[in-house]
């Protein structure tokens, strides 16, 4: 849901009644994963999606019946379902959608004003709804931050929402969208209540050493992909805001010492465009023994050779390596700086997403695979 956080809090703040359908689980082929989510007002307004176009129509009509009823539902829809052709789902998946109404009355609605609210100043936050258990405590919900404080409640047992909010923290923690299993008294015996985790975490960073013209091309990749993008170079006369107006910050530094200055976290993806010695070797040495998800370099592969040689005089081990990818980037036989920037954040997700980056055509590779790992802003 808060992957459209913005559309809605402004549903919110007019006052209209609407529904919102979440992922909840996905299996298979399903082309989106949990979080995702389709929003219906009472109008008949559509925003977001849960499935790519596969299941849109029978989502719509249940978030019309949920804005009738006023209750919560959960709806699993499947290849081998008889109505898989009815609803459109039939590249091989399933997908199991929490359809929440929140209308002026609904006992969650301040919640989940609070939630989006957040999510829109992009305040770290994670929204936890009951979506299986007693039908009573469906829709329920539970915003926790940061800190540990939380808001909102779910049942009747005080350490039912104190459980919920550390299975939440600890999602959040992990920047990662999920579910967990919990007792209806708050104990961690999974089989009472299964509730959606949503983290609302800030965008990852995308660092850019080199401040060349393949880098404004990455920086607008980047930002497509929802990096959060910094540009770093040395050179003043180089590194200037108006050649790279796509980024999000252009710093002005030796490239080893901002990265040994600045934020990182494990999903933060490192790429070294500047293929000169005096800033790779001191900026690599660093970044292969720091904890980020994804370190590239650019370069010949006799310009990789002698990085390596050098590298490996400045005491990098083996191990650590094997971490660096060079030269970056897919084979795409990529010649502009647009072509490039393309290989290499397809390289990028490729290795955040486990994929093997040869063409889907003739392969047996599964096409959508497990998104159990770190996602980006919402685990959007």
């Amino acid at each position: 849901m808060l992957d459209i956080a913005e559309e809605l809090l402004r549903w919110v703040e007019e006052g209209r009644d609407f529904a919102v359908a979440t992922v909840l689980a996905v299996g298979g082929s399903a082309p989106r994963g949990p979080g995702a989510a389709l929003a219906v007002d009472s109008a008949g307004t559509v925003i977001g999606s849960v499935s790519g176009g596969c299941v849109e129509g029978a989502v719509y009509d249940l978030c019309r019946q949920a804005l009738r009823t006023g209750e919560s539902v959960t709806e699993r829809f499947g290849y081998s379902d008889e109505d898989a052709f009815a609803v459109g789902l039939t590249c091989g998946g399933t997908i199991e959608v929490l359809i929440t109404p929140v209308g002026g009355l609904a006992p969650a609605r301040t919640v989940l004003a609070s939630a989006l609210s957040a999510a829109v100043r992009g305040e770290p936050a994670a929204l936890a709804r009951v979506a299986r258990g007693p039908s009573e405590l469906l829709g329920r919900a539970l915003l926790v931050r940061d800190d540990g404080t939380y808001e909102g409640g779910l049942g009747s047992h005080p350490e039912l929402d104190r459980t919920a909010a550390a299975e939440a923290r600890a999602l959040l923690e992990a920047g990662r969208t999920g579910t967990a299993d919990i007792a209806e008294d708050g104990s961690h015996c999974p089989g009472g209540l299964t509730l959606l985790v949503e983290s609302n975490v800030p965008p990852p960073r995308m660092i850019v050493f080199g401040a060349v013209d393949f880098a404004s091309a990455l920086a607008r990749a980047g930002k497509f992909l929802g990096y959060h993008v910094t540009v770093c170079d040395a050179r003043p006369v180089f590194a200037t805001p108006a050649r790279f107006p796509d980024a999000d910050e252009v710093v002005i530094d030796w490239p080893h010492r901002y990265l040994r200055r600045t934020g990182t976290d494990t999903r933060t993806v490192l790429c070294v465009l500047t293929h000169d010695a005096k800033f790779d070797v001191p900026l690599l040495k660093a970044a292969l023994r720091m904890p980020v998800a994804f370190v590239g370099a650019m370069g010949s592969r006799r310009t990789h050779e002698e990085r390596n040689r050098r590298l490996r005089e400045e005491g990098v081990s083996e191990r650590e390596l094997a971490r660096l990818r060079s030269p970056i980037g897919l084979d795409l036989g990529a010649r502009t700086p647009e072509e490039t920037a393309l290989s290499i954040v397809a390289e990028i997700v490729a290795a955040r997403r486990g994929g093997t980056g040869v063409p889907l055509t003739g392969s047996e590779t599964p096409i959508h695979r497990d998104r159990g790992e770190h996602d980006g802003a919402t685990a959007a």
